[in-house]
Formats: C-alpha cells, sequence, structure tokens
C-alpha cells in the first residue's frame, strides 16, 4: 500500500493543476476523461444517499507531472462525485466482449489514474479487451476506503454489466484489476458481492438486481487484503479466479499480502488462481518495463491466464473459468 510521505505530498499538491472544468456549486462536477476518447460516467445517481451532497460539487484536481503541467494527467485526488472513465473496444474486429475495471493505486493518498490506469487501454484493447478506468472516493478527501471505496468498486461491476448490450460486452465477462491501495478494493470485491448485493438490493436502487460479482479479479503488488486483517474470511462457493503479481524481497510487505490471499484462496481449493512473486523489483510500475527485468513482463503472464480461463474467445461463449466456477461451487456445497 504505496503511501506518500509529508513533504512529498506537500509537493505533489503543489503541483496540482486547476481542473478544466470550473465547479459549479448547482450540480454534481463530472471530470473530463483522462485519455481522449473516453467517456466519464458518475458511479451514482446524484440523489445517492452514499454520496455527500455538500461536496459532489468540488472539482477533482489533477496532476500531469511536477515539471511539465501540460502533460498528461498522471494522477487525482479531491474525488467527491466517483465516476468510471469507458473506453470500449466496440465494433473493432477482435472484440471478445471481455472488459477490466481498473482500479490505481495511490496508498489512498491520490489516484495513478495514468500509468495505473489509461496506460492500460491500448494495451488492453490489442487483445480486444474493454477498459473501464475506476475514480473511487480516497482517504486523503475524507472516505473510508474499507467501506466507500470498496462499495465504489461494487457499484463499478454493476453499472458496466447493466450497459453490457449497448456497449456490446459479454455480461458474465466483466472483471477488476487492482493495483496497490486499488488491490485493497480487487480484494474485497472476490469475497463480498453477497453482502454488497443485500445491503442494495432495495426498490430504489436502480442496479438492484444487477450482480456485483466480479468474473476475475488481478490484484497486483496489493496493500492488504481482508485476509491480512482476517485469516478466517469466508470464501464464497462461487468466488471468481483471481491473478496476482508482485516483487518479492524488493517489497517484502506487499509479497507478504499478496500471500495472505493467495495462501486463504489456495487452501479453499479456489480454481485458476495464479500468483507471480519476482526475484528482482519493487513497488509500483504499472505496464513500464523495468529496464528488462523478469517482474516487467507480468502483463504478459496476465493475457496468457487470461486466455487460459476463454476471456479472449468469442463473446457469448461460456468461459472455462465460468464453469470451474460452477464446478467448484457444486463441490463446495456438498
Amino acid at each position: 500500500m504505496t503511501r506518500l510521505a509529508g513533504p512529498l505530498l506537500l509537493l505533489f499538491a503543489s503541483a496540482l493543476a486547476a481542473p478544466a472544468q470550473p465547479a459549479d456549486a448547482a450540480k454534481p462536477f463530472v471530470p473530463q476523461p483522462v485519455l481522449p476518447g473516453g467517456v466519464v460516467l458518475p458511479l451514482y445517481p446524484a440523489d445517492s444517499p452514499r454520496l455527500k451532497k455538500d461536496r459532489l460539487h468540488e472539482a477533482e484536481r489533477y496532476n500531469t507531472t511536477l515539471k511539465d503541467k501540460a502533460g498528461p494527467t498522471r494522477s487525482v485526488i479531491n474525488v467527491h462525485n466517483p465516476s468510471v472513465e469507458v473506453h470500449l473496444v466496440g465494433d473493432a474486429p477482435g472484440n471478445t466482449g471481455s472488459v477490466v475495471i481498473v482500479a490505481p493505486g495511490g496508498g489512498h493518498n491520490i489516484l495513478w489514474v495514468g500509468p495505473e490506469g489509461a496506460d492500460f487501454v491500448a494495451f488492453f484493447r490489442k487483445h480486444g479487451v474493454s477498459t473501464v478506468v475506476l475514480r473511487n472516493r480516497l482517504r486523503v478527501d475524507g472516505y473510508e476506503p474499507t467501506t466507500d471505496a470498496v462499495n465504489d468498486a461494487f457499484q463499478a461491476v454493476r453499472l458496466v454489466r447493466s450497459r453490457a448490450a449497448e456497449w456490446k460486452l459479454d455480461p458474465a465477462r466483466v472483471g477488476i484489476m487492482g493495483f496497490s491501495a486499488g488491490a485493497e478494493l480487487a480484494a474485497p470485491a472476490a469475497l463480498f458481492y453477497d453482502d454488497f448485493a443485500r445491503a442494495n438490493g432495495g426498490p430504489g436502487d436502480p442496479l438492484a438486481k444487477v450482480s456485483a460479482r466480479p468474473d476475475f479479479v488481478g490484484i497486483i503488488y496489493p496493500g492488504p487484503t481482508p485476509f491480512t486483517r482476517d485469516p478466517a474470511t469466508r470464501v464464497p462457493r462461487d468466488v471468481p479466479p483471481s491473478f496476482l503479481a508482485t516483487a518479492g524481497s524488493g517489497d517484502r510487505v506487499h509479497a507478504l499480502w499478496a500471500t495472505d490471499y493467495f495462501s486463504a484462496m489456495l487452501k479453499a481449493g479456489v480454481p485458476n488462481l495464479e500468483m507471480h512473486v519476482y526475484g528482482n523489483g519493487g513497488h509500483g510500475g504499472g505496464l513500464t518495463a523495468r529496464g528488462g527485468i523478469p517482474f516487467g513482463t507480468w502483463p504478459d503472464r496476465y493475457v496468457e491466464w487470461f486466455r487460459d480461463l476463454g476471456f479472449l474467445g468469442q463473446p457469448g461463449v461460456r468461459t472455462k473459468a465460468a464453469a470451474d466456477v460452477e464446478a467448484y461451487a457444486k463441490k463446495a456445497a456438498r
């Protein structure tokens, strides 16, 4: 779980660019896309009880680089109207119908929406996979990651699945990948979707009948997972498959947190569970090649796993992952 030291955080804050869209106290702030071609949608209706009505109008604040404010957006804070930025494959040849909701890290102080968000759009598109970048609420802005931010992740899954037909997605191929603090959202998303459904199934919820269960989960150099806090955390019978990647000794604490998750899932016999712990490397980095060390190849290993589970096949065809989940659920029910 990456955190910014005090002086660095102050330096970061001083470099934040003013938003292109000014704040308007009369209506909720809706950000512009980080990457051209993206469409930004709020996660919740403006009257949702989950939102702070008195802060909805506040503009997000962006950082490009500390030296070049004209460059691409790298990070964001002051998120009070959480949203998703949608990049679809659509009618392009090779659309698999699969979509990855990307949850950026940043130690709950910032969101690295560039290197752990928008940078993945082109990477996934070449494999026929759509990308949705999550802008969840942050601890630094007065929110609780284990409830507010995790609820944002579940809501993102529901929102994307509810638009599957319109967006030419397969509703059985909606998953989430989280980085560092973002993995603290992806890990609970693999475990607590039934709890979320029970708490959000009222008649006033427009997405009440849409499942918040992800079909697959990516957990990349994670912060502490639910198994870190409680090793006896229950594993659902229809738990989705998980992929984990992290550096080892060079990022020891995050590797230990990844191991907490992997060991609990492995003990439970969850199918299609895969983890890569690399001997060389440090924390963070997203898609970067990291100077050619093996850790820089983790995205290739993810694609291999993804293909093996059937998510890169023709949309509408049942995946190996879905068949294995069903078999595991039946076995667990005996």
